[in-house]
Order: structure tokens, then C-alpha cells, then sequence
């Protein structure tokens, strides 16, 4: 892949671009507790986007060039605006403001890139996408921005290019991991730790619903609102409560009968879902793979019945998963209404567990799911 953006770029503008990759991501568990100051543990994996990007000698003219979808996109980077077609375009010119709006000047380039992280999987195709682009504008032009700076740049873009109010999870994990490793970051104050995943015997294998879910247009948006309701109700009687990180089941309790609807859910939920990160990796320090697979599956059930964003294809995974002899564990992953299940699968048992599931999905759903068996790399970078 790497190849083909380069020469394409070199077929395109005749020069030699400088090329740079940005992973997608997994996230081992803690879902949906970002955007709530909560707890993650995240790690870049081996599928990406690659950028091929170099100078176009014009004053304020730029091009974006997608190799996936064959298409094309100028704007002037005095005023990169947002675009009603092609919409994979607004990651990217939102990290362009991004820049624009704290000062810096671009001058014209070109861009081409290309990727084989799934779109809709839940593996962060978008925070691939920004913070790849962030980072090639950053090289190319020396900024010499900070690493977080640029993380928050992407964020920005996909709250308000794309229209997703995401955590900061998906732009950190992208931009700041280290291969072979996963980490704990505490969203509110984004302080992180590495660690080895050790898994010995055991590998982590994705199973791909094929499910497309558009986060702009589900229901990620309305689970945000549900959870900061929740806080203003609890902060009645807890004033120093902030989000729910902040809170307790015990608090929680004292508040239930002023909850409406789902709020009273989608509460506990995170709540449980924050201390279920911290637990885990204490359970993974200890070397104790077993233990954090069940908190995997409890995670699973959470996001189905408390928080709603799984679907049948999801939870068609899971159960089967449960199922099979020697799978430790396994959820739903990302935003929820498709994408992907994460599993941790012995490795002498992959090829039967996928086929297990992919038969078994077939005849459940009438199409097929696709899998991928995924290892943790580092976080973007430029490519020698």
C-alpha cells in the first residue's frame, strides 16, 4: 500500500512526496467513558492510513486526493472550508483550520492517501485519517507542534467538520501509542501509562459485522446528552460532581428517583464501565488474563442492555464467542451499532473459532462477517 500511494502521488505531481503512516486503533476496554472524563485502555494496531504529501509551489491552492475513493478535493488553505461532497474530505480540512486558527501559515501542497483500516469497524478510520493529516501538515511545513496539540486538532475537526462529539480516545490512541504496547489514559487529565500486553498463548482477533454504522447519525450524540443530564441531576445534591467519572453507585442510588427515561442506565453503565478499566489493569499487571476476559464480557453486556448500542450482530458474536472453548473474553467495540467484536482467542484455536463464527454468522444473517487477527504498533510517524 505504501507503494502504490507513493507512485500515485509521483504519477500525479511528478515529484517525490514525504510519506507518513497513522494507525487505527483497538480499545481493549472502557467504552463509551471518555467523552465522560473517564478511563480507557487503547492500543494502535497494524491497520492504517498512508499520506503521501509534498509542496505544489502554488501560493494558497491545495489538493486532497483519495486512492480509495478515486477522487479529488482543492481548497484554499487561507479559509479550508467545510464541504457538503466528499464528506471523507471534512476530516481533513478541519485539521487545516485547526492550524489556520492558532496562527500557522500553509502554503499550497499535495496530498494523496489511501488506507485498509474499515470504515464503520469501529477501528477509528476517522482519527487515522485526522491525525495522519495533522501530522504531515506538521512535518512538511516544520510547525514543530506538540504531539497533544495536534490530537486536539483532530478532535476539533471531527466535532465540528464531521459532526461527531467524540472523547479524545480515538486522536490519542492513533497518535500516541507505542508498538507491542497498550495504556491506560485518564481522559480528564490525559495522563497515560504504557504496558507490554502480554498475551503469551492468546491473540486478540477482531470479528467485523459488516454492519455500517454512521456515528454522525446514530445515536452516539443522543448517549452524550443522556449522561450530562444525568450529571445536572446529580450535581443537585453533589455539587463537586463534574462528569461522571465523579461519581459513585452510592451516589447514583440517592439520585435514581429523580432519573427519567434511560438516564438512570446509561449511568450506571459508565459508572460500572470506569472502575471495570481500572480493575482490568490491575488484573493485566498481575498476569491474570482470565480475570480481565470476564470483565470484557460484563463490559459487553453493559453497552447491550444499560447504554443500547450494540445490535443483534454484535451480540451474535459475543454469545458465540462465550461459547467456544477457551475464549477468554469478548465485547462490542467503538461506538456501538455495528463494527466490530474484539476477542481474545488461543492462538491454536484462530482458524477454528473464525470459521466457527463465520458459519455460524452466514446462516444467522444471510451475509458474511469478515476478521482480522491484529497486532499492537506504534503510533503515527513518518515512514523511511
Amino acid at each position: 500500500m505504501k507503494d502504490k500511494v507513493r507512485r500515485k502521488f509521483i504519477d500525479l505531481y511528478n515529484s517525490e512526496p514525504l510519506m507518513v503512516r497513522s494507525p487505527g486503533r483497538i480499545n481493549l476496554i472502557g467504552e463509551h467513558t471518555d467523552y465522560n472524563d473517564g478511563f480507557v485502555m487503547p492500543a494502535a494496531i497494524d491497520r492504517e492510513m498512508i499520506f503521501a504529501i509534498g509542496l505544489s509551489g502554488n501560493a494558497s491552492g491545495a489538493t486532497l486526493y483519495s486512492l480509495k475513493h478515486e477522487e479529488s478535493v482543492t481548497f484554499d488553505v487561507n479559509n479550508p472550508m467545510k464541504v457538503a461532497a466528499p464528506l471523507w474530505a471534512n476530516y481533513m480540512l478541519g485539521v487545516a483550520r485547526g492550524f489556520i486558527d492558532r496562527g500557522y501559515v500553509l502554503k499550497g501542497f499535495n496530498c494523496v492517501m489511501d488506507g485498509d483500516v474499515p470504515t464503520g469497524g469501529g477501528l477509528s478510520s476517522s482519527a487515522a485519517l485526522e491525525c495522519g493529516f495533522a501530522f504531515c501538515l506538521n512535518e512538511i511545513f516544520h510547525f514543530n507542534v506538540p504531539k497533544l496539540e495536534m490530537v486536539r486538532m483532530a478532535q476539533w475537526s471531527e466535532h465540528n467538520y464531521v459532526g461527531v462529539m467524540c472523547g479524545i480516545m480515538d486522536q490519542f490512541a492513533s497518535m500516541m501509542s507505542e508498538s507491542g504496547k497498550a495504556f491506560v489514559l485518564d481522559c480528564r487529565s490525559l495522563s497515560y501509562e504504557h504496558f507490554s500486553l502480554k498475551l503469551g498463548d492468546y491473540a486478540v482477533v477482531l470479528c467485523d459485522t459488516l454492519v455500517k454504522h454512521s456515528l454522525a447519525g446514530s445515536e452516539y450524540n443522543t448517549r452524550r446528552t443522556e449522561c450530562e443530564q444525568g450529571v445536572r441531576i446529580i450535581q443537585r445534591h453533589y455539587p463537586g460532581v463534574r462528569s461522571l467519572r465523579d461519581v459513585s453507585l452510592k451516589m447514583l442510588e440517592k439520585c435514581e428517583p429523580e432519573f427519567t427515561g434511560k438516564i438512570s442506565d446509561r449511568c450506571h453503565y459508565v459508572v460500572e464501565e470506569n472502575q471495570r478499566v481500572i480493575d482490568a489493569s490491575r488484573d493485566l499487571a498481575a498476569g491474570d488474563l482470565p480475570s480481565f476476559g470476564k470483565k470484557m464480557y460484563l463490559s459487553h453486556e453493559g453497552l447491550s442492555k444499560k447504554y443500547e448500542v450494540s445490535c443483534d450482530e454484535l451480540d451474535f458474536l459475543v454469545d458465540q464467542a462465550k461459547n467456544f472453548d477457551g475464549v477468554l473474553g469478548a465485547r462490542m467495540m467503538g461506538g456501538g451499532f455495528g463494527g466490530c467484536t474484539i476477542n481474545i482467542v488461543p492462538k491454536v484455536s484462530i482458524d477454528r473459532f473464525i470459521d466457527t463464527l463465520v458459519n455460524g454468522y452466514a446462516v444467522r444473517f444471510g451475509y458474511p462477517m469478515e476478521h482480522y487477527t491484529v497486532v499492537l504498533s506504534a503510533g503515527t510517524s513518518l515512514i523511511n
